[in-house]
């Protein structure tokens, strides 16, 4: 089965009340993916190592962070165009817009029934 941003939630702007928070338009690029891998596919490819993995909930592509050494999913939306990455790491459920550089958080249940 396929993950949807945070294991089935649809993601919402951030929830913070500031007035001068941006808005992500690039939900609509969101799709139920599979990731790739189990592990960062360019790292394991190079027998290299990392330090958080990401998902693009565009193609399902894992790719490590950018405290990574190799920076692999940064590099992939920079060559796919695909804006936005979700961490795949146990108990967070945030995810990243690459482009309007915001963090997406799942929608409550309450804003999905």
């Amino acid at each position: 089965m396929g993950i949807v941003a945070g294991g089935g939630n649809p993601l919402t702007q951030p929830t913070d009340p500031e007035p001068d928070i941006g808005e992500c338009s690039h939900l609509d690029q969101i799709r139920d993916v599979t990731p790739s891998a189990e592990g960062c596919e360019e790292c394991l490819r190079i027998g290299s190592t990392w330090v958080h993995l990401r998902l693009c909930l565009t193609c399902g592509r894992v790719g490590c962070c950018d405290s990574s050494p190799n920076q692999h999913a940064s590099g992939h939306v920079a060559h796919s165009g695909h804006p936005i990455v979700r961490s795949l790491e146990p108990g967070e459920d945030w995810a990243w817009c690459y482009i309007d550089e915001l963090v997406l958080e799942p929608a409550s249940p309450e804003a999905t029934t």
